[in-house]
């Protein structure tokens, strides 16, 4: 067995059995020093790191002890330390407790049954979050009830500013979404129906399609991506300078201070920005049908009248609170899973577009089954 000190570099094969004594200090100043004479002992398979005359050792020399010993065994040779004292063996194992292990990259697989476990991985974790938000939904019904309680803690000031925000600041887009969305219906429906001699249904088709899905959907896919987002980065920056936490710790609820003011702002604008969606849809439907299809604006009244049944409006209309509760729950959700980095909450902001929007879509589809079957 071949004996040398680290200033001692003899030439040997990767598999002679090679003991290292090293004395004297183990410490930052001699790290660089230390490396290069160890570069040899790194090569073997079989080698022994005796630290008997081994007088101070630091955080950075056990750090380059463990090193060497990851590297011998990462190459499959083996390395034992010997020696130490007491306080260097805790000082080594807690050096080498803090280093992160090194996970392997897993290589992507591309076969059927890979595909099936990835399947079913996903539709888990969407079970697992749907049973979550769920969670959230049933706490923030029983902080609504405490409120129904005791009405003194509303915070009225919060709601109304939300309501300023969510309601009053979102119409002009709103209005001109709805308003595009009747002329482009009138314009394509007007190149279909002429071909049949059934322009004056045009009237029919716009009413219909804007006040029954149109839109309060595409209102809500608007609230989602304006103000769905805005609770998710609201709530998540507040998580990240730790705010929610100080808020709990002054003994505030989080949920009642946070989550329901603007849940309950939603609640209440929705409904509202869905009228001003009806109103300029049929406003921009009547525009463009009187400019291609001559349909007077008294003839398009006349026919809206006649032909459209208030029930058209009452169904739009019982889905906006349904979806705003959805788009509210969704951002507030996604805002108080945010960590303490900025990365997890643009990751959660984006998520919480897609999964609002994806939702109404959902919620706004089993509403045309459940009418489609009660023959409304």
């Amino acid at each position: 067995m071949l004996w040398f000190l680290p200033s001692v570099r003899p030439t040997l094969q990767s598999n002679d059995p090679i003991n290292v004594q090293l004395t004297n200090r183990i410490v930052i100043a001699r790290v660089d020093e230390l490396r290069a004479q160890l570069a040899e002992a790194e090569a073997a398979l079989n080698v022994t790191l005796d630290l008997t005359a081994t007088t101070a050792m630091d955080t950075a020399g056990a750090w380059l002890i463990v090193e060497v010993q990851s590297k011998i065994r990462e190459h499959g040779g083996q390395c034992n330390i010997v020696g130490e004292s007491a306080k260097q063996s805790d000082l080594l194992e807690i050096v080498r407790a803090s280093i992160p292990v090194k996970e392997d990259a897993k290589k992507e697989r591309h076969g059927v049954v890979d595909w099936f476990e990835r399947v079913g991985e996903a539709t888990y974790l969407a079970f697992q979050a749907l049973i979550e938000i769920l969670g959230f939904f049933g706490l923030v019904v029983a902080r609504l009830g405490g409120l129904v309680m005791h009405p003194q803690r509303l915070r009225v000031t919060s709601l109304v500013h939300h309501m300023q925000e969510i309601g009053l600041s979102a119409i002009p887009i709103v209005s001109l979404m709805a308003f595009l969305i009747g002329v482009v219906m009138a314009f394509q429906g007007a190149v279909q129906l002429r071909q049949f001699g059934a322009e004056v249904f045009v009237v029919d088709l716009i009413a219909i399609s804007v006040l029954r899905e149109l839109g309060i959907l595409l209102t809500a896919i608007i609230v989602a991506g304006r103000s769905g987002a805005a609770f998710t980065a609201a709530i998540g920056s507040m998580k990240m300078r730790e705010e929610v936490d100080a808020m709990q710790t002054l003994g505030l609820d989080p949920i009642e201070v946070l989550v329901l003011p603007r849940v309950l702002a939603l609640v209440f604008v929705l409904p509202l920005l869905g009228f001003v969606a009806d109103v300029m849809g049929l406003l921009g439907g009547a525009m463009m049908s009187w400019i291609e299809l001559d349909v007077s604006p008294g003839m398009f009244k006349t026919r809206l009248y006649d032909s459209v049944d208030v029930w058209h409006y009452a169904v739009g209309l019982i889905k906006a609170p349904f979806f705003a509760v959805i788009i509210g729950i969704v951002g507030c959700y996604e805002g108080m899973k945010v960590g303490g980095d900025a990365e997890s909450l643009g990751r959660l902001t984006s998520t919480s577009v897609v999964l609002s929007i994806f939702l109404v879509i959902v919620a706004d589809a089993m509403f045309s089954i459940f009418f489609a079957l009660l023959g409304v």
